[in-house]
């Protein structure tokens, strides 16, 4: 029997998962936390991730926010003349929609050849799965710390009014980073698992940021009569609500109670999903790519 005593706590957890069935919660909870526990592992391979993609550039990851902002702008400018909406209201609020998708997107885009991109890595290195959706969740953190850069630009232009509700930003990316966490882990999983989901998850995504209110403004659809009762269909969006809860505070737009009560709902039932993923076919990944 495995030694219980406090000294060798941590080794006998390891083992206790190592003995287990590979089918197991016990497997799948391990993985997960044996993976964090690589953190300098996966933060070296995020960083080396964005010098790879940046090497021999001169202004190398300012590309990342300059991109951001030229698209910000230009949108900003042609959705603001179409929707006859003011400069100085709508440019922040496409930049700071543009920001979270950005995160998002690059969730489930890059969630879907995780595994299939670190076919090598997950073959010939003892490491957990979990690795590498962390490493993808930390190098998806670096570019949002990027562009938020062209939040904090705007904000010192345009000087908007903030109160407290700023503050709820900080428990709102964190329910953002969760998300991307489970949608990673289950995207990647099913896209290894069927190689010609990648492109129709690419394409289904592109479809998604047009019937979520970035370059469009939910509440003035939402307030206009003819259009209400179908702009509320929004709402079925799940992305919409972590779109809100994080844009509201950053624009200093009162809270909406619902936005928050369904983004927790969406984590809790996510998070049940992905640990049955793992639970099942944690140990069929290195098979499958």
């Amino acid at each position: 029997m495995p030694p219980t005593s406090p000294t060798t706590g941590a080794t006998t957890g390891v083992t206790a998962a190592a003995a287990a069935p590979s089918r197991s919660w016990q497997r799948a909870f391990a993985d997960l936390a044996d993976g964090w526990r690589q953190r300098p592992l996966w933060g070296y391979l995020g960083w080396q991730d964005i010098k790879q993609r940046y090497r021999r550039s001169v202004l190398g990851p300012l590309w990342i926010s300059i991109s951001m902002a030229v698209i910000a702008v230009a949108l900003g400018v042609l959705y603001g003349a179409l929707f006859q909406q003011p400069i100085e209201e709508f440019l922040p609020y496409l930049a700071t929609g543009l920001l979270i998708w950005n995160f998002i997107s690059g969730c489930i885009l890059d969630g879907s050849e995780v595994f299939i991109d670190n076919e090598g890595l997950i073959k010939h290195l003892a490491a957990p799965l979990s690795v590498h959706i962390y490493r993808l969740i930390w190098r998806q953190a670096i570019f949002f710390a990027h562009n938020f850069v062209i939040w904090v630009i705007l904000f010192l232009i345009f000087r908007w009014q903030l109160d407290w509700t700023f503050l709820l930003v900080i428990p709102a990316i964190l329910l953002l980073v969760i998300n991307g966490t489970w949608l990673a882990l289950v995207v990647g999983i099913v896209s290894t698992r069927f190689r010609d989901l990648p492109p129709v998850i690419a394409a289904l995504t592109q479809l998604l940021f047009f019937v979520t209110p970035i370059v469009w403004n939910y509440d003035i659809f939402a307030a206009n009569p003819d259009v209400a009762e179908r702009a509320r269909l929004a709402e079925l969006n799940p992305v919409m609500h972590f779109v809100e809860i994080v844009r509201r505070p950053l624009l200093g737009d009162p809270e909406v109670l619902r936005h928050w009560i369904v983004a927790i709902a969406i984590t809790l039932v996510g998070w049940g999903v992905a640990l049955l993923f793992m639970r099942n076919y944690r140990a069929r990944v290195a098979y499958w790519v």
